[in-house]
């Protein structure tokens, strides 16, 4: 009863925590707008300059509700593949579909050095392309995955060989980025800094429904989990067909990262850092509280991560990337060095 109590006060606390940090993002910037123009162009729009109605409805709207979204999307999907292969170091990149969403975003960026066009002559190569190509390149590893874990019993086999598939698409890249020309390798190194300044309003409402709609079905698969943190063999015994589910959430987790990382790029350690925290917060392995602890620490880690990275008062911001491994590279040495005192 007392770590519902603790849990529910947790969750309560976050959540204003991540309501805050949301409105902050949108006061925040290289331009400072008061709280009542803020209020005005979210609720009654047609009173406002439209100066406060483009900065906020056209650029920062849609950045706080795609930081929201992908922290709950990464931190979910780490937090899901950590209990699948029983591995603390697991997480959203480590079955290749980040890879394969930069395979995507390379052959559509890098290749014009290729085939001598110019990339800015090509009318289709916009950021609803880089999409598509994210999109697709994490599509087609995931179906490699899906293709070997129906052949393969083994999880840790399909963990392995996710990594290999990693490797292997990082390596196609490399070779893309020799022949590139320095125009297309910025364009692409810029997109894998990350980013949740890509989106517009519409995309940004897709991802958020795309985040609630995977924690309502990760949050049905809880018990099944919780079976899954004692052993398979125990998992088994208790009738919970153990490779469909494995299957199910490999799936799960695979499209969800690779939505992610087709609007955002590749954004490294929250969906490998913000599971720890949130057992060390809620001192629990149990999902039924895990997995809507760790979706709204993921929601307010990525917009405290977007706000630093804004860096208010400056016309610069810095790369998403950056901030996430400073943040999250210190929570993982934490975990290599407590690892033993982990459970899953």
């Amino acid at each position: 009863m007392n770590k519902s109590r603790n849990f529910i006060s947790w969750f309560v606390a976050l959540s204003f925590a991540a309501l805050a940090l949301f409105i902050a993002n949108l006061w925040f910037g290289s331009v400072l707008i008061n709280w009542g123009k803020i209020f005005q162009v979210l609720f009654h729009p047609e009173k406002t300059q439209s100066t406060a109605q483009v900065i906020v409805l056209s650029y920062r709207l849609p950045m706080a509700v795609t930081a929201l979204a992908t922290g709950i999307i990464l931190s979910l999907s780490g937090l899901v593949l950590q209990t699948l292969f029983r591995n603390p170091l697991a997480g959203p990149s480590v079955l290749g579909i980040s890879s394969g969403a930069s395979l995507g975003v390379a052959l559509v960026v890098l290749s014009s050095g290729l085939f001598h066009f110019e990339l800015t002559t090509f009318p289709l190569l916009n950021n609803l392309t880089i999409i598509v190509a994210a999109f697709a390149g994490a599509l087609f590893v995931l179906a490699i995955i899906l293709v070997v874990s129906a052949r393969v019993g083994n999880v840790i086999t399909v963990l392995i060989i996710g990594i290999m598939l990693g490797y292997a698409v990082s390596a196609l890249v490399s070779v893309l980025q020799f022949f590139s020309r320095s125009a297309e390798l910025h364009a692409y190194v810029l997109w894998g800094l990350g980013s949740f300044s890509k989106t517009t309003i519409l995309q940004s409402v897709m991802l958020l429904v795309t985040a609630m709609a995977g924690w309502g079905i990760v949050l049905f698969f809880a018990k099944p989990l919780n079976a899954l943190l004692m052993g398979e063999s125990y998992a088994r015994s208790i009738g919970i067909p153990v490779q469909s589910i494995q299957r199910i959430l490999i799936l799960l987790t695979g499209l969800l990262v690779a939505i992610g990382t087709a609007f955002t790029g590749p954004i490294a350690f929250l969906g490998l850092a913000v599971p720890h925290l949130a057992r060390a917060l809620f001192k629990t392995s149990q999902h039924n509280i895990l997995i809507p602890g760790t979706a709204i620490l993921g929601a307010n880690l990525a917009l405290l991560c977007n706000l630093i990275a804004k860096m208010p008062g400056y016309d610069i911001s810095l790369p998403i990337n950056a901030v996430t491994s400073l943040i999250g590279a210190p929570v993982i040495i934490w975990v290599i060095i407590k690892s033993r005192h982990i459970k899953f």
